[in-house]
């Protein structure tokens, strides 16, 4: 049992009729599923004026276009449980691929082709989440150029669970592709090689035959793909959905949520309609901007990604709240990390970051 105290100003539900004047922060644990308290702030939690230090506030502008990014996964966060990486694909994979390292999730920004697996092939488009276990051997083609965020797991790719909203809630089981047991296209070349990612070093495996010669399969370690577009998100006009109540998979020490298109809180409840300020003094927290207008940001782009580490506040902008006003639905779609342990930066993250986007919420 809580215990539960209360004192000063503050409102009988959180996220509604915050007092007039005020900003309200939440300070949570456990990436809002922990124990939680409010604060009622005379100031936005965000209107500093200097930040020295590691915990900025981070922001990679939309840069897909960047030739490192050409044909290659490159990583740009990463902890001992996630690394998280981009890459902009205009041709097919040159060998088959194996990770003896993590389960790998792709997220398609834009593009489509297919994902041929030892299990079947998977046809992919733009919002698909595709999903591949550890030890699968794979190549992607391509139908079109992909921009890909690419997040793999030292852990499985769970579903989460859906508690009292019943086992059809976030997206129904037929929502799910997977792959019928097919055979690999390519067939009589001389050798088919297979790089294999085992402690970050490649090992390649050569076969006088197609690698993907499985005639069927069973059993529950399967690829698998899920359309951001399929998610169905909780709603509530009365009060306002943490991001925990958006998330689609779980892993060991991290989450990964689906911002979708929703009707927004509706004004006469007086409910916040935008982002709380919140400081996840346990979680990192990295959001991937997918497609629509992202009206709680300023001057951020699909393609783009943040970057918040522990420690130091964050919430909308300060044009947010006028804007979030005079909306009744939010077109945005995009999926967020949260890590559990801290994340480090790359030199490629570091190499192609918007160095000033903490100063987006200075108002002078």
């Amino acid at each position: 049992m809580e215990n539960f105290k209360a004192s000063g100003l503050f409102t009988k539900q959180a996220h509604v009729k915050i007092p007039e004047g005020h900003y309200e922060e939440e300070h949570g644990r456990k990436g809002f599923f922990g124990r939680v308290s409010h604060l009622y702030h005379k100031h936005m939690p965000t209107g500093w004026t200097k930040i020295d230090g590691d915990l900025l506030p981070r922001n990679l502008p939309p840069v897909f276009d960047d030739k490192k990014l050409k044909n290659t996964f490159n990583k740009i966060l990463f902890n001992n449980d996630v690394e998280i990486s981009l890459g902009h694909w205009d041709q097919s994979f040159k060998h088959f691929f194996r990770n003896a390292d993590f389960d790998e999730m792709f997220f398609i920004h834009e593009g489509s082709g297919k994902f041929e697996t030892i299990y079947g092939p998977l046809e992919y488009t733009k919002g698909d989440y595709v999903m591949i276990p550890r030890g699968t051997t794979y190549k992607m083609y391509l139908k079109s150029a992909t921009k890909i965020l690419k997040v793999e797991s030292a852990s499985e790719f769970e579903q989460p669970t859906r508690g009292i909203l019943g086992p059809n809630a976030l997206y129904d089981q037929t929502a799910i592709t997977t792959p019928e047991a097919a055979l690999g296209s390519e067939q009589n070349l001389k050798e088919y090689t297979i790089e294999v990612k085992r402690l970050s070093k490649i090992t390649t495996v050569t076969y006088p035959f197609n690698p993907l010669d499985a005639s069927g399969w069973k059993g529950s370690v399967y690829p698998w793909k899920l359309s951001i577009y399929d998610y169905c998100p909780i709603n509530s006009h009365k009060y306002h959905i943490p991001p925990s109540g958006h998330t689609t998979f779980v892993c060991k020490n991290f989450v990964i949520c689906s911002f979708v298109a929703r009707p927004l809180e509706h004004e006469s409840e007086g409910v916040l309609k935008v982002p709380f300020f919140h400081a996840n003094i346990d979680y990192d927290e990295v959001l991937f901007y997918h497609a629509g207008d992202f009206f709680s940001r300023d001057n951020i782009d699909a393609g783009a990604i943040t970057f918040h580490p522990q420690g130091v506040h964050h919430g909308p902008h300060p044009k947010a709240f006028e804007r979030g006003a005079k909306r009744e639905f939010t077109d945005e779609y995009a999926v967020m990390v949260d890590t559990r342990n801290p994340l480090q930066m790359t030199e490629e993250f570091s190499r192609l970051e918007n160095k000033d986007y903490w100063k987006s919420w200075m108002t002078k």
